[in-house]
């Protein structure tokens, strides 16, 4: 019983000293080669985001219209919008319609996953199936919590 204690005690003491000898000692260039250039500076951590409360009933937003362009099968249409509410808009919604005379012929939905913060400015990217014969288009906007007041305009405030 005792050779059987003194054998474990013995392997512990190895395997602690084993251990300390084999962690990683700093690297150290070889003579013939320049050292490593230095690790880059890390950055500051992110600023948490503030929490605003979510906007009940009518939200307002401002967008600007891209022009809309033909690449290959799709209408591609670049929209930007900026939040002026003053609370985050819920589960932003925004549909485009293309018609050809008075019938809706094809369009698009985005849905804004993320709460849409007060000033926060995002852009918003049609893909339509292109259809011969489209007339105009036409966008509609809204929210979890109610409808949205859009005003148009050519460069935010």
């Amino acid at each position: 019983m005792r050779r059987f204690a003194l054998s474990v005690a013995t392997c512990v003491i190895f395997s602690m000293a084993a251990s300390a000898a084999f962690a990683q000692a700093p690297k150290t260039a070889a003579p013939d080669k320049k050292p490593a250039a230095a690790a880059p500076a890390t950055q500051a951590p992110a600023a948490p985001t503030k929490y605003y409360k979510p906007v009940k009933g009518v939200a307002a937003i401002q967008t600007i219209l891209g022009k809309s362009n033909k690449v290959g099968n799709e209408i591609v249409t670049t929209v930007k919008i900026k939040n002026m509410s003053s609370g985050s808009i819920a589960l932003l919604q925004c549909d485009e319609y293309w018609y050809a005379g008075k019938e809706v012929v094809t369009g698009d939905t985005y849905r804004h996953r993320k709460p849409f913060n007060p000033g926060e400015i995002i852009e918003v990217t049609f893909h339509s199936p292109y259809k011969p014969g489209l007339t105009q288009s036409q966008y509609q906007y809204s929210h979890a919590n109610g409808k949205i007041d859009v005003k148009g305009v050519k460069k935010f405030e």
